[in-house]
């Protein structure tokens, strides 16, 4: 076994160890900006310990639970009768792989690297998303696919599927909006602190731009996007943006545990923070309208 390491992202602390001469720290370049140089006070609880091998899978274990294809990967899941998970995950193209057995609580997981060397870090960075969102689900904590901008100390996050504009949107309000950051592009955390806070935080998990910092904010408000060949806004009632929510959240909608706090931290969500629905084009009208609308601010140039 290699030395532990260890990360805070969200102001979750979780623990990797490699063994089978797995550098994780090597493996996982865009975590490093959340390592921690020390190891945690006793006290410090673990979102989850993970454990990192090469080629030492078990047999598949327990019933079928779903077979889902996500993005560039397939997933195969099982779940054994004490709740534990058997989830393998396969890249659509190529021979990248890896296992994962959890506890029914991903408090405890073991990540298995199977096939291509080159394609390990993927893999893991992928295993690593997984164990942050299921491990976080009832403690508050959302994974959401979202891209979010900070403006005047508060976050602002872009929701919706591939395609929809999101990361348009904010590198347009990077562009008009003086005094603008991007936090996250792909898959911010979103946590309720125990001060009743709603707040955004970066990650080590920001798709196809290299944003990784270790920077947060309370959020200000969620803004649903939609292409149009016009812009309007609108907030959303409750029903609406709870159905704008969930969508951007990691779940599993098959785990009672898992699929409760999720529910329970958006409806908490949407008790405190407004989310508004954007048709739009991609231009410095939809930036305008959505600024005056989230910020409560009048436009300024």
């Amino acid at each position: 076994m290699m030395e532990k390491v260890y990360y805070e992202v969200g102001q979750h602390v979780y623990c990797l160890q490699g063994c089978d001469g797995v550098d994780v720290i090597a493996l996982l370049p865009s975590s490093e900006p959340f390592r921690l140089q020390d190891v945690p006070a006793p006290h410090q609880p673990l979102l989850f310990d993970m454990v990192v091998d090469i080629n030492n899978v078990s047999v598949e274990v327990g019933q079928e639970i779903a077979t889902l294809d996500e993005g560039d990967y397939h997933y195969h899941v099982r779940q054994s009768e004490d709740g534990s998970y058997h989830i393998a995950m396969n890249a659509l193209l190529g021979h990248a792989a890896c296992v994962l057995e959890t506890s029914t609580d991903f408090a405890k997981v073991c990540v298995h690297l199977i096939g291509d060397a080159e394609g390990y870090g993927t893999m893991l960075n992928c295993a690593l998303m997984m164990a942050y969102a299921f491990a976080g689900a009832d403690k508050m904590t959302l994974l959401m696919h979202a891209s979010v901008v900070r403006k005047s100390g508060e976050g602002y996050l872009c929701l919706g599927v591939s395609g929809t504009g999101k990361s348009t949107h904010t590198k347009n309000w990077l562009k008009y909006v003086e005094g603008t950051d991007l936090m996250n592009d792909d898959n911010p955390v979103v946590r309720v602190g125990s001060d009743g806070v709603v707040r955004v935080y970066g990650s080590p998990w920001s798709g196809k731009t290299s944003c990784y910092r270790q920077v947060n904010a309370p959020v200000g408000a969620f803004l649903q996007l939609k292409q149009a060949p016009y812009n309007k806004i609108r907030q959303l009632g409750i029903v609406d943006a709870y159905a704008s929510l969930m969508p951007s959240c990691s779940v599993m909608k098959w785990d009672r545990r898992d699929y409760m706090g999720v529910n329970d931290t958006v409806s908490k969500i949407l008790s405190l923070i407004p989310v508004f629905f954007l048709e739009n084009l991609p231009d410095e009208a939809a930036v305008r309208m959505s600024y005056e609308a989230m910020t409560g601010e009048s436009w300024k140039r």
